[in-house]
């Protein structure tokens, strides 16, 4: 596959591995990713890991800010093919079929499921017990074209965010390479998605970050590590915004009528909080203005018996 021309457009970390593998296996003669972005509360101008990737390999890098109106230069390279993993932006028509094997795009789900930005967060937080990879070509719907392959994953109940990501990106860099010869032989079969099993993984919100008490412990243990560590599930105490990253389960006397939200145990290395049935026990924060850090550092510098009572919202 060494022959064929390959344009790469991705943009995150799960994107990198997909490139290696490309990188290893075919011609990769551009990538185009998102432009560099300010992070931090320096906004330190921050280049994309795909972009870092393509400069060890001295690969020319594209970043158009509006695909939609800067795509010629893409065209213009007269690739083979093109591969998606996590670009972040809509391919117009004249783009997905411009090369001769046209647009296969690398998507963490197994789809018709999840179809949107964020499959691998809401995997989780659905409390999924499985999950993988599809290839699929590239069509102007949002995750809608034929699948060509795909392979699941299980999820397990340690996994967060952070685990899932990497493992399905190194399952889909694989399955990708599997499946290559077949759509340059062409002779890979192209599947339609079933319409009546479509469902959505949105791009994740600020208001879906907020972690609400009122619900069961499993589910506010699903959301806290499907959002770890990007972006964060956070709750409001004492007027300050704490991000969590990590949780467990304690069960609770279902007797005792709490209050949920509420902070009603604290042990060396956790801070147990009422939910509907069960405590959730925070271990791994970040308090508004401070680091990250597991609970147990946090405890070292407050008192503990100020915090039982104390209402998170």
């Amino acid at each position: 596959m060494q022959d064929k021309k390959v344009v790469f457009m991705g943009t995150p970390q799960f994107s990198v591995p997909v490139l290696e593998k490309l990188i290893e296996y075919t011609n990769v003669i551009a990538v185009v990713t998102q432009p560099d972005k300010e992070v931090g509360r320096k906004k330190v101008l921050t280049k994309s890991p795909v972009k870092l990737l393509a400069e060890q390999h001295n690969i020319l890098v594209l970043q158009p800010r509006r695909l939609r109106k800067e795509y010629q230069a893409i065209i213009d390279l007269q690739p083979d093919i093109i591969i998606t993993c996590a670009y972040g932006q809509i391919l117009p028509l004249e783009l997905l079929d411009s090369p001769p094997y046209k647009t296969i795009n690398v998507h963490a789900s197994l789809l018709p499921k999840l179809r949107g930005g964020a499959p691998i967060h809401h995997a989780i937080l659905a409390g999924e017990n499985e999950t993988g990879i599809t290839i699929m070509k590239t069509d102007v719907g949002m995750d809608s074209g034929p699948i060509i392959a795909k392979k699941s994953l299980s999820i397990t109940d340690k996994d967060t965010y952070d685990t899932l990501s990497a493992k399905l990106s190194k399952l889909g860099s694989e399955l990708l390479i599997e499946v290559l010869p077949s759509i340059f032989a062409k002779t890979c079969q192209y599947l339609p998605q079933k319409a009546e099993e479509v469902t959505f993984g949105y791009v994740i919100k600020r208001e879906d970050e907020h972690l609400n008490f009122h619900t069961k412990a499993k589910d506010i243990y699903n959301h806290i590590r499907g959002l770890s560590s990007i972006p964060g599930a956070y709750a409001i105490l004492d007027g300050k915004e704490w991000k969590i990253y990590a949780s467990s389960i304690v069960p609770l006397d279902k007797e005792q009528k709490i209050e949920p939200g509420t902070i009603v145990k604290v042990s060396k290395d956790g801070i147990g909080v009422a939910t509907s049935d069960d405590l959730i026990y925070l271990t791994d924060i970040k308090v508004e203005g401070k680091r990250r850090m597991a609970v147990k550092d946090y405890l070292n510098g407050v008192k503990k018996e100020e915090l039982i009572g104390k209402k998170f919202s």
